[in-house]
């Protein structure tokens, strides 16, 4: 029997709960966000895509007494799982064969125009982002669901993932994988891993949290365990409801407007 890896996998770690830092001065506390603080990484097609290389790693010890002690980005787990739920409810629309050739462009030339058309445009292609811009050097990630029907029958339905590094103006960040790349999934298998990310994070918060009911919080912070319960339970509904969201997207306003918007000559991917 063989076995494959799956072409996109959502990996992470929390950092030990005597370790995790509580937010606020005045009053210190702990809550269900700041509790997620930890590492994580994309694979797609086999590549780390936000794992930083050997080189930086050294360099971002050397700015920072104890810095990383892993390669992977550096933050609270929470902000990766809400926005892999975000393209879950504003990317999965399937994009119509014509649009798909700016679908695939990462770093279109926008010309500005303000009209609802163009507005229309640039809020469906952004919703196709993966959001980084917290990190010190953002990758651009975007993906896009194609589904092909020939005559009355789906034969194909598959979600894209491109991703693209960017150089660091400072010469600090930069990610071992391949600069630039593009893995094509089963639309299931793309939301196989945003569901086992789903599962697996709060699966690891309701540990922590009855970790901080049995034992208390850490000496000079606060923990509200009722709030973090019911913080929890509803976070728990995030990506259902995201799963049956439809964004009835207006796709003759989308097509005005990418029209106005790309520079003349764009051929695309």
């Amino acid at each position: 029997m063989t076995t494959t890896d799956p072409a996109m996998r959502i990996r992470f770690g929390l950092t030990p709960l005597e370790q995790v830092g509580p937010w606020g001065r005045e009053r210190p506390v702990l809550h269900w966000f700041g509790l997620t603080d930890g590492w994580y990484c994309v694979d797609l097609g086999g590549h780390e895509v936000l794992r930083y290389s050997e080189r930086s790693v050294r360099q971002l010890r050397n700015e920072e007494e104890g810095g990383p002690q892993h390669p992977y980005v550096d933050y609270y787990v929470v902000r990766l799982w809400e926005d892999m739920i975000a393209l879950v409810s504003g990317a999965m629309e399937p994009v119509p064969p014509d649009l798909l050739d700016v679908a695939a462009e990462l770093s279109p030339e926008w010309t500005w125009r303000d009209t609802p058309e163009a507005e229309a445009a640039l809020n469906w292609h952004s919703a196709g982002f993966l959001y980084t811009d917290y990190l010190r050097v953002a990758p651009h990630i975007r993906c896009w669901r194609t589904v092909t029907e020939p005559g009355d029958k789906v034969t194909g339905d598959t979600v894209t993932v491109a991703w693209e590094h960017r150089p660091d103006p400072e010469g600090v960040i930069e990610f071992a994988g391949p600069p630039t790349g593009r893995v094509t999934m089963p639309t299931s298998e793309f939301l196989a891993a945003v569901t086992a990310l789903d599962r697996a994070l709060l699966a690891a918060m309701d540990r922590r949290i009855g970790e901080l009911e049995a034992s208390g919080p850490p000496l000079g912070a606060e923990v509200d365990a009722e709030q973090l319960r019911r913080e929890h339970r509803d976070r728990a509904t995030w990506l259902p409801r995201a799963r049956d969201r439809e964004p009835g997207t207006d796709w003759d306003a989308v097509r005005t407007g990418v029209r106005a918007l790309l520079a003349p000559g764009f051929k695309g991917n």
